[in-house]
């Protein structure tokens, strides 16, 4: 199949062609045809599929030309990095037409935003927060509104815009509406959202739900503890060769910032090094990825907010330092690599802590993560009592979610010195007891022997006074 089978105009197609777009992929193959059919579409496919370009085309198949004030498209994404590539998807897609986008994200004034959308606007792409914001100011109008799209629905749940997610919904006209919802995967939360947002869809579902991309080659490492992992990542990015560029995720911000610091100054080199998470101004989140995506530097740390929206080519290395807790994060992070059809690796480190939730993600990807042996020549640290103990507690909070009965190794250890101690106790007054009860039979003994000697007494004086009478 072509791009010039869905009957896309000339614009569209030269713009295809100029991207490098050579056949449409499954999703797009699937999607397009349905979103210009003008049907509901309900997309599941894993990321670095091209489902960005499966509700784009359409969309300005149907938007065409510039037309009045109003915004016509309403795109709604998670994240600001997201809400670019979405933007630079338009842009690239729409450079043979005269179609006015706009990209509202926070991290910066809302001034230029505003300015963009008062000279007339036809497509927002937008995060639900700053969307709000601006459309509270009456800068927006909504009348106008044809198709809405909620693109990585998912994550909006995990990052908690239910509520903006609604209050748009609310704000919005709700007839001859179109609503587009894609995602990556399909829990029931999003599932109830898409029976909620869409009347009759037509879903969508090229791979198997929560799949990692199939380009993908996944390792796991079991290490004891967090010096570990850093002495193992500093010899992985050693092999300059290898990993040529590589994105490392981390849980926290702090994490983020030690990993920076450390490969900066004793691994990579710190001109070939970048760091982005939330506390990162937005120019400097910008100028970072682009300076990954231009090869102009070997690494990029990054927590989760970062996991969607990087649609970079020829990334050889996804590091995850740490195991995500919202386990479709996993198959975000991987899909950062093996995109557009080329091979990527997905290295995993994984604590005693951490195992738990590696178990639930290779349950949600329905596959085993192969285990690798620790190299000979890594440097293993003995792990430090206080980290020890945090792990342990986290694993009896582990157990205590899968068994409510569970009290905890802590519990235990409480209980075992209680009882120990109630024993103890017990023993005492045992032994008092039994000390009480010998006096009193000494006291009883004495008293019987007393009154013996009083009866014998008695008992002589009668006969005296007997032989005196």
């Amino acid at each position: 199949m072509t791009f010039e089978d869905f009957e896309l105009n000339r614009q569209l197609l030269n713009a295809i062609e100029e991207a490098g777009y050579q056949s449409p992929t499954p999703i797009q193959e699937q999607a397009i045809p349905l979103v210009l059919g003008g049907h509901d579409v309900l997309g599941i496919a894993q990321t670095g599929t091209g489902k960005t370009a499966a509700y784009v085309l359409p969309i300005l198949m149907k938007v065409k030309y510039a037309q009045g004030t109003d915004m016509r498209v309403l795109i709604l994404a998670p994240t600001r990095e997201l809400v670019m590539q979405i933007d630079e998807a338009i842009k690239q897609l729409a450079k043979y037409t005269d179609v006015r986008h706009v990209a509202l994200y926070g991290g910066l004034g809302p001034k230029t935003q505003i300015e963009t959308l008062q000279k007339g606007i036809d497509i927002i792409v937008a995060t639900p927060g700053r969307f709000m914001d601006i459309y509270l100011k009456g800068e927006i109008g909504v009348k106008e509104l044809k198709t809405l799209v909620l693109d990585e629905a998912d994550k909006m749940m995990d990052m908690g815009f239910m509520p903006q997610i609604r209050k748009i919904l609310e704000v919005i006209p709700s007839k001859k509406r179109q609503n587009l919802l894609f995602s990556a995967t399909f829990p029931p939360r999003v599932e109830n959202l898409s029976h909620e947002f869409l009347e009759f869809p037509h879903k969508v579902e090229v791979s198997p739900q929560a799949t990692t991309a199939s380009m993908v080659t996944q390792k796991l490492y079991q290490v004891p503890n967090f010096m570990t992992k850093i002495n193992l990542l500093g010899m992985l990015m050693r092999d300059h060769e290898t990993f040529k560029r590589t994105i490392i995720f981390c849980r926290s911000k702090e994490y983020a910032d030690n990993i920076f610091k450390f490969l900066g100054r004793k691994v990579v080199g710190e001109n070939k090094i970048r760091v982005i998470h939330a506390n990162k101004g937005q120019n400097t989140r910008i100028n970072s990825m682009e300076d990954f995506k231009e090869g102009n530097i070997q690494v990029l740390v990054a927590t989760d907010v970062a996991a969607r929206g990087i649609d970079i080519q020829m990334v050889s290395h996804v590091v995850n330092f740490d195991v995500p807790l919202i386990y479709e994060d996993y198959v975000h992070r991987i899909g950062r690599t093996g995109r557009a059809n080329q091979t990527g690796e997905a290295i995993t480190f994984m604590t005693e802590a951490e195992e738990y939730h590696i178990g639930k993600i290779e349950k949600l990807i329905k596959m085993s993560i192969p285990r690798e042996p620790l190299p000979a020549e890594l440097d293993v640290l003995d792990t430090p009592f206080v980290e020890k103990q945090i792990m342990l507690r986290e694993i009896d909070e582990q157990r205590k979610r899968e068994d409510p009965t569970f009290k905890g190794a802590f519990h235990e250890k409480k209980d075992f010195k209680v009882k120990a101690k109630e024993k103890e106790v017990k023993n005492k007054k045992q032994i008092i007891a039994g000390g009480k009860e010998s006096r009193k039979g000494n006291f009883g003994k004495s008293s019987s022997s007393s009154g013996e000697r009083k009866n014998r007494g008695a008992k002589k004086g009668g006969n005296s006074r007997k032989g005196r009478q």
